[in-house]
């Protein structure tokens, strides 16, 4: 038996064991359920225990509880955000939670989405939040949702819940949310994070400014970096995860000083909080304002202009003839030995993990400058001088840059009679960096 094979069984007989661990832990939630006596105030004596610390507090107490125990959350987004943010309200005692993701779990969600296992790789997302917040909480309803929102589905989901939660990394899907929250009427709970960074506000609040008011017009799609281009810290992220799960509690228990009309900022690099001031509602805003001029739910990728997943697009800016695989380089290296200079465009940092000998490192954002400009041209003229011709070839992480500087270096090595290409589908064979 091959040993792709093998793991094939295995991983069928684990999922199939995980299906039955989950069955017969349901099996014995109930059971305890069941033997628990409810008190008058619908708490039982099971969730007074389990509660009792927050209990104590003159915020919540015992008809605190049963708000957070009536209420139900849509989190969207089961993320670096989503995850720390279902954990503490499904601690908290929330009694629905429902999620919406898409995606499937991979190893490089696991450093900031603690919901997830090793075990859980391949599995959804949702299933694999629903089942842990289960365990930590048999007691939560948990809705899982395996679709992407869209204008279409969003607003009979959000209908359903008392309070959304912004978890995702994309700006199309925000103006989504906020959209159907002001339409629906709904407190949106915002957050985002980036390197060490983050920050969070509460939207459509109690009269306060939408996500519009403030960001009437999206950005240009080029000027966004997510966490899979600019790289985030576990911590950091989970922190403004955990502020949202706060704000939401906060807005259960009708409690003051909400952070509506207010944007928190956080640095991790020097733990500093900030507060900055938001401007009021907009009168004259498209979606909430008193001559509104949005009814229902548009075509928000068309609106941003980029995709409302935080899949990086693959770019198709180069002639077939332009583009070379792995396997063809390959062979250029190792069977036609043909003279040639290779540069990767990606940051010195992802050059570090991992890169190929002999290949010049020139981030894409640094190529138009003058000294790496004299260098690329030094090293033609050096390997012409020995070999007669060359070819310049261009690579990064996901082949997007590595066409843009093709482009690019084609007009400013015009003069130069040599071919540059690109190489196709280096993330392909280099894992999920």
């Amino acid at each position: 038996m091959s040993t792709d094979t093998y793991e094939s069984e295995l991983i069928a007989e684990i999922t199939e064991l995980r299906a039955l661990l989950h069955t017969k832990e349901i099996e014995l939630a109930q059971l305890r359920y069941k033997k628990q006596v409810s008190q008058e105030y619908g708490l039982n004596n099971n969730e007074i225990c389990r509660y009792s610390r927050q209990l104590f507090l003159p915020e919540i107490g015992v008809q605190g509880q049963k708000k957070i125990k009536d209420s139900s959350i849509l989190i969207v987004g089961a993320g670096g955000l989503g995850c720390p943010a279902a954990l503490y309200l499904a601690c908290a005692g929330v009694g629905c939670i429902g999620i919406v993701d898409y995606d499937d779990i991979e190893i490089n969600n696991l450093h900031r989405q603690l919901l997830y296992t090793e075990a859980n790789i391949g599995t959804a997302k949702v299933i694999a939040a629903a089942e842990s917040i289960n365990r930590l909480n048999s007691y939560v309803k948990v809705v899982p949702y395996k679709i992407q929102l869209n204008s279409k589905n969003a607003m009979d989901i959000i209908k359903n819940y008392d309070i959304v939660i912004d978890g995702t990394d994309n700006v199309a899907t925000r103006y989504l949310l906020n959209d159907a929250c002001v339409l629906s009427g709904k407190p949106l709970v915002s957050g985002s994070a980036l390197k060490f960074e983050g920050h969070f506000s509460v939207f459509n609040y109690n009269n306060g400014p939408c996500y519009r008011c403030i960001f009437p017009i999206p950005p240009p799609p080029e000027t966004v970096t997510n966490c899979g281009d600019g790289g985030v810290l576990g911590a950091a992220v989970g922190i403004i995860g955990v502020l949202q799960a706060l704000e939401t509690l906060k807005i259960i228990l009708s409690m003051s000083d909400i952070t509506s009309g207010r944007l928190l900022l956080f640095d991790g690099t020097e733990t500093k909080f900030h507060n900055v001031r938001l401007r009021p509602k907009n009168p004259d805003c498209a979606i909430c304002g008193e001559h509104r001029v949005i009814h229902e739910l548009i075509d928000y990728e068309e609106f941003c202009g980029a995709k409302a997943n935080d899949k990086e697009p693959n770019l198709n800016l180069l002639k077939k003839e332009e583009r070379i695989s792995v396997e063809e380089y390959n062979q250029i290296v190792k069977i036609d030995s043909k003279p040639h200079i290779l540069i990767d465009v990606r940051s010195p940092e992802e050059y570090q993990i991992c890169h190929l000998q002999n290949s010049i490192n020139l981030p894409f954002t640094q190529l138009n400058k003058d000294h790496n400009l004299k260098l690329i041209k030094d090293n033609i003229k050096k390997v012409q001088e020995e070999h007669h011709s060359v070819d310049l070839y261009l690579m990064c992480r996901r082949g997007n840059d590595s066409q843009k500087a093709v482009q690019y270096l084609k007009k400013i090595l015009a003069e130069e009679t040599l071919e540059i290409r690109d190489i196709i589908g280096v993330r392909l064979v280099s894992g999920c960096l």
